[in-house]
């Protein structure tokens, strides 16, 4: 006869005494779950991996630094013996079942009270897989439903799902704004959290330089506000943005402003964000992957490197460096030894060199210039100050580029050839 299957159950342990026995790998895995759940967390080891040392230097957990006791289960509602000696193991587990306390079991599935199972977290869903005994069948199955919702369209992951039908946001009125950072370029460089809201939007208000492919995602009634096209100069057309955020949600729809890069890196975000403050409506920011990192990393030049480089300094160079509307400082640009990466900075790049050559940075510095950095047409080219913005016209590249003034250009050329060099 076959054993009975277990009981699925959700532990609601916010606020709620959990032990964790042992300091290694398993307890490291399992802990960050376990504050997740905002659960009274006490760790009981002799030692510590430093992941679990930073929690508690953190105040995130209590540690006890001994040896398991059956005292430490005192007020506990959950137990996990995280070590691999079946002896020590087995009187944590003795000690749980004398209090009548689920006991969880690294090393002896069948000889612990409760499961671990195999999770995939979706905004507000969570979906748990027991393989019958088998972590392998487990995390099989849930890799599998990870990538059903991944594909989801639609409200069904939305944070407004409640019980019965799904919820249209505007029918309900509940409007807000998610400013969220598209990423660099390639589709997949969007984070988890920015794609999935994107899935539940009712207005998308997309910058040019977004990925279109995400566009081509979306759910066939959701209206697209092409954020490039609205008229007026820059000044007035980020106020109809503005608007058109604040309008929209107000009416009850769920609003994405998608942003290329990052919304806080030269992408006004705060404006928006102020704009949709003043007027009551809750906005979300989801960080974006900056192309002021990746598209250097996309084109092999890290922008800090041990023993190279310290620091890194991300400008814009969208105003020439003598306008009087400048704010950037290119004399103590010069000055630094670090890695100076400037964005919107092509039309301006004869005078930027010139400023920096002439307030002290060698001439003879190591440039490189990254068009389209991470889509399939990234561009590159390796130069020196002195003669990079020649080299740039003579190449025939242009914008969206990022400019990486630096030591670290020439650090990996000893390592692999990146694709488009």
């Amino acid at each position: 006869m076959s054993a009975p299957n277990p009981y699925p159950l959700g532990l609601r342990l916010a606020g709620r005494r959990v032990v964790v026995v042992g300091g290694g790998a398993v307890a490291t895995r399992r802990v960050p779950a376990l504050l997740d759940a905002g659960a009274d967390v006490l760790l009981v080891s002799p030692e510590l991996t430093p992941a679990l040392r930073a929690h508690v230097d953190a105040g995130r957990l209590h540690w006890k630094p001994r040896r398991f006791a059956p005292d430490d289960l005192d007020g506990a509602w959950l137990v996990q013996a995280a070590v691999d000696d079946p002896v020590a193991a087995a009187a944590v587990s003795a000690a749980a079942a004398e209090r009548r306390i689920f006991c969880v079991r690294a090393d002896d599935r069948a000889a612990a009270t409760a499961w671990t199972p195999a999770v995939t977290r979706h905004g507000p869903v969570t979906v748990a897989v027991l393989g019958g005994g088998d972590p392998r069948r487990a995390m099989t199955v849930r890799d599998a439903i990870r990538a059903l919702l991944g594909a989801r369209k639609g409200p069904l992951l939305t944070d407004s799902v409640e019980e019965g039908p799904p919820v249209n946001n505007a029918a309900a009125g509940r409007g807000r704004v998610a400013l969220v950072g598209a990423g660099p370029g390639d589709p997949e460089l969007i984070t988890v959290k920015g794609w999935r809201l994107l899935t539940e939007a009712d207005v998308v208000v997309a910058d040019r330089l977004v990925p279109g492919l995400l566009l081509d995602e979306l759910r066939p009634d959701v209206e697209l506000v092409d954020a490039s096209k609205i008229p007026y100069g820059p000044s007035r057309a980020q106020e109809e943005i503005n608007r058109i955020l604040v309008d929209r949600a107000l009416a009850g729809a769920f609003v994405v402003r998608l942003k290329g890069g990052d919304p806080y890196v030269f992408g006004r975000g705060g404006e928006e964000l102020l704009a949709c403050a003043a007027a009551g409506v809750p906005v979300t920011v989801v960080p974006g992957v900056t192309s002021s990192i990746a598209a250097p990393a996309a084109a092999g030049v890290p922008v800090t490197h041990r023993a190279v480089a310290h620091e890194f300094t991300v400008v814009s160079g969208h105003v020439a460096p003598d306008s009087p509307a400048s704010l950037v400082r290119w004399e103590a640009l010069a000055g630094l030894r670090g890695t100076l990466v400037i964005m919107m900075g092509l039309k301006n790049l004869a005078a930027i060199a010139g400023t920096l050559i002439g307030h002290g940075r060698p001439a003879d510095t190591p440039v490189a210039v990254v068009q389209e950095g991470t889509t399939g047409g990234q561009r590159s080219l390796r130069s020196t100050l002195g003669t990079v913005a020649a080299d740039v016209a003579e190449a025939g590249l242009r914008p969206p580029a990022v400019v990486v003034v630096g030591d670290v250009v020439t650090a990996l050329d000893a390592g692999p050839t990146p694709p488009d060099a």
